[in-house]
């Protein structure tokens, strides 16, 4: 049972994935044909994740 008052647990991880999920719909809708593996890559900042790994 959820407590009640208010107070909701977040999930990050689960909150990030979709605000890329909503990103990734829109660039899809926005483009006038298919988009590249390139495409979806900057779309999802793949580039900048990995920059942060190393």
């Amino acid at each position: 049972m959820a407590p009640v008052g208010g107070t909701a647990v977040q999930d990050h991880v689960a909150l990030a994935e979709i605000e890329l999920c909503g990103e990734l719909i829109i660039a899809a809708s926005a483009a006038r044909e298919r988009l590249s593996m390139e495409s979806i890559d900057e779309v999802l900042r793949v580039a900048e994740e990995r920059s942060r790994a190393q």
